[in-house]
């Protein structure tokens, strides 16, 4: 049975294109300098095998990696402008986040 991503979110049906594979949970070592490697399933599927870029995002609780260009539309569709915009603007006292 194909894992339901949808269903896990409080949806229901059909999740995404993604259906059909099936999550497995790894470990991986960061590095001192904070590297870390990509799976080589994903670098395949991503057509990343000679590397490349990608878009990273950090969700608090944990660090979400996707193809490059996907996090904005990723982003524009679980969040309204306006509530993006209000998030945005609760981190400025964030000082991991500062502009140095």
């Amino acid at each position: 049975m194909p894992w339901d991503w949808y269903g896990v979110l409080g949806g229901g049906g059909s999740s995404t294109k993604y259906d059909e594979l099936v999550p497995a949970i790894q470990q991986y070592v960061v590095s001192a300098s904070g590297q870390m490697s990509l799976p080589a399933g994903a670098r395949h599927r991503w057509a990343l095998d000679k590397g490349g870029p990608v878009d990273v995002v950090d969700l608090g609780f944990g660090v979400l990696t996707v193809p490059v260009g996907q996090a904005r539309r990723l982003l524009n569709d679980l969040l309204s402008r306006d509530d993006h915009a209000a998030y945005v603007r609760s981190l400025a006292g964030d000082e991991d986040l500062a502009t140095r």
